[in-house]
């Protein structure tokens, strides 16, 4: 960047004095445009990524035609393209361009959508492309994407190019038809609009594939992203604890989904209706109409220019002023459909406990509520709604027949002809058009902001959980070279910051098998969640022996969607383990009459029973062979001969692992060498005390 900074540098300096040499005010502006082009763009380094992808285009473009357009003063324009030679203010607008990027990235959405569009941007992951004729080719994910994006980006203006040298062609084509001048009209329908009608349908096939490309590896790229920030480190636990954000998993589907679409949606357009905006304010501005300020012999320059501007930035006004309301509700509104589509999704998942409570009259009443909550804002949004496209649709309307009723008087007294007309016409609707893309799009816009504050307030939350892992005052986890997991002077707390649990010392490796008992409430499964270090909320210090493998299995076992095989193998990958290995494991755990059944897909959380479950968890620990195995009440579901029966198996088939269980039953007791009592004190809290079994017994 900043040696393209240099050669813009170079290109206004030329420029300026052949500008000042030659007394011509288009090389003059280009050449000071152009400079403060080569100091933004020597600062650019400084942008976010996604931003400086715009720069770096707009400071090769401003080289590219600031040369061109000198080379057409000069006379060394090419007059067998039939195309115009490029006018100074072309790359004075493109410089334009360059110094709007730098100034608009100071404004906090466009810094905030900067920040969310550069990752992706800057990616070093490394993937396959194809291209025609080349085939298949391993690439940088981020180089692919800013060449897919910048290709996007210059194909976008050169459709800009085509469709203003189609307006000329409208005013020759009229004009040939008011002369009637045939060999003037077939001429220009067969030689000059074949061509470039050709090149625009050609230009829009490579852009419509192009943009497919870009938008689906783009969003792949964000949802594998946040996917794996959310579930690392147990992010997404500590999330659900803190309760900081709604529906995470709805953020990632959807609004991954709709800010890609809609960045793209909208930086591209844009770009394309500023670069229209300027190259057919030349055309309106450049027309010999004149007006004179009434009772005054002054006349104002660009006439028609001003008529379309005032007017558009009007609308544009009262539109932001109908309209802002919209932001508000199309958040609103997202975030009560993600509510209704997760009580959907917890109804299928509890579908047996509903059923056995015979709880559906009262889940129908939640989903009502909740749907009601939809309706009402869906009517607020409507309403607003309604009164945003009234105006938009009468402005729209009006803006067909402005620009003849401005013209037709010029046009009877014969100071412009048809084509001229017609040309104006075209391009104050062009203007028109992209001054008003805000007022087009604001509904959409509102949406987009919707989108860009939830990804937002998601990535905070995913940060203050992964700052409460890694705060030094918090929970720490230390590696230990003993084989044991000893917890020292620690605190837990809940997560409103309530101490539940102090420890003044706890050595869980002098035993092989300990079993944790206490009142409900009393902390033991805050205990084991610390020590598998998940629980963020605290202070002190869990150690843990190095290079162990630690497994806990919860009362409720987690089976996810997919074949049985699967629900075995996890958290490792399905064929992770034989069949010889995964048979002989079940019928280890009394699952032996499903062993036919492995490959079959089904949703095994409402397949299988509490107890069945819990077995099946006992097999991954079979297959798995942790060093230390924490079992919360992972036998609850069993009973007390069955319960035998797995501890027995559990102490055979890992003789080396240590066993630490939560549980209530006294049966518990003769299966585990020690015992850890939750003591309460007098502060309300609970601590580990080790107890002898013969004074349990006795007492």
């Amino acid at each position: 960047m900043r040696l393209l900074s240099f050669a813009v540098a170079a290109i206004a300096a030329i420029a300026l004095v052949v500008g000042q040499q030659g007394g011509n005010a288009g090389l003059i502006g280009m050449g000071v445009v152009g400079l403060l082009l080569a100091v933004v763009t020597f600062r650019s380094p400084g942008l976010p990524f996604f931003l400086r992808i715009f720069s770096g285009v707009f400071g090769i473009e401003y080289v590219v035609f600031g040369g061109a357009a000198m080379l057409a003063l000069v006379g060394w324009w090419p007059s067998a393209l039939q195309i115009p030679p490029i006018p100074t203010s072309l790359p004075t607008t493109v410089g334009v361009f360059g110094v709007l990027i730098y100034a608009i990235s100071f404004v906090p959405v466009i810094a905030r959508i900067a920040r969310l569009a550069s990752p992706y941007f800057e990616s070093d992951e490394i993937t396959t492309a194809r291209l025609w004729p080349i085939g298949a080719f391993s690439i940088r994910l981020g180089t692919l994407a800013v060449a897919l994006f910048t290709f996007l980006i210059v194909l976008n203006q050169l459709q800009v190019g085509i469709t203003l040298r189609l307006s000329y062609f409208n005013r020759d084509m009229y004009d040939a038809l008011q002369n009637k001048d045939a060999a003037a009209f077939w001429y220009q329908l067969f030689y000059v609009f074949c061509f470039w009608a050709v090149l625009w349908v050609a230009t829009n096939l490579i852009e419509m594939f192009a943009n497919y490309t870009i938008l689906i590896r783009w969003r792949q790229w964000m949802a594998n992203e946040y996917s794996a920030r959310w579930l690392n480190h147990a992010t997404h636990y500590r999330i659900a604890l803190a309760g900081s954000v709604d529906n995470p998993d709805q953020r990632i589907a959807e609004d991954t989904r709709s800010f890609v679409n809609q960045t793209y949606g909208f930086a591209l357009p844009l770009l394309s209706q500023v670069s229209t905006l300027v190259s057919f304010s030349i055309i309106l501005w450049n027309i010999p109409v004149a007006f004179a300020l009434p009772g005054t012999s002054f006349e104002i320059p660009g006439y028609i220019f001003w008529v379309a501007f005032i007017y558009a930035v009007a609308a544009t006004w009262l539109t932001h002023v109908i309209g802002r309301p919209l932001i508000r509700l199309e958040f609103e509104q997202e975030k009560r459909e993600a509510n209704f589509r997760f009580s959907l999704a917890r109804l299928r998942e509890y579908s047996e406990q509903i059923a056995l409570m015979v709880g559906e009259p009262t889940e129908r009443g939640h989903l009502a509520q909740r749907f009601g909550d939809i309706v009402t804002n869906f009517y607020r949004l409507v309403w607003r709604r309604l009164k945003l496209t009234s105006f938009t649709l009468s402005y729209n309307q009006l803006s067909v027949v402005l620009p003849y009723m401005i013209l037709a008087p010029y046009y009877f007294a014969g100071t412009i002809t048809l084509g001229v007309m017609m040309q104006v016409a075209g391009a104050f609707d062009r203007v028109q058009t992209a001054l008003s893309f805000i007022i087009n799009s604001y509904s959409s816009i509102a949406s987009y902001l919707a989108s860009i504050n939830r990804l937002t307030s998601f990535e905070s939350a995913i940060a203050d959980a992964q700052q409460i892992a890694a705060d030094e005052a918090g929970l720490r986890r230390e590696p230990l070279t003993e084989k044991s997991v000893r917890l020292g002077k620690t605190t837990l707390n809940l997560p409103n910051g309530q101490p539940i649990v102090r420890i003044d010392g706890l050595d869980l490796g002098a035993a092989r098998s300990t079993l944790v008992i206490g009142p409900s409430g009393s902390g033991k499964s805050t205990l084991f969640r610390a020590i598998a270090g998940i629980w963020p909320f605290g202070e002190g210090e869990v150690g843990i022996p190095a290079g162990a493998q630690i497994m806990l299995l919860p009362q409720r076992p987690y089976l996810p969607q997919g074949s049985l095989r699967a629900a075995l193998a996890y958290p490792s990958a399905e064929d992770s383990y034989s069949d010889a290995e995964i048979r002989e494991a079940m019928g280890k755990v009394k699952l032996a009459h499903l062993a036919e059944r492995l490959d079959e897909i089904d949703l095994w959380g409402q397949r299988l029973s509490g107890g069945e479950q819990q077995r099946l968890a006992f097999a991954r620990a079979l297959l798995a062979k942790p060093d230390w195995l924490f079992l919360d009440e992972a036998t609850a579901s069993l009973d007390e001969k069955l319960e035998g029966e797995i501890y027995a198996t559990i102490n055979a088939e890992l003789p080396d692992a240590h066993i630490v269980s939560i549980g209530h039953r006294s049966t518990l007791r003769e299966m585990h060498d020690a015992i850890v009592t939750m003591e309460p004190n007098e502060d309300g809290t609970f601590s580990p005390t080790p107890t002898a079994k013969d004074a349990l017994a006795t007492a």
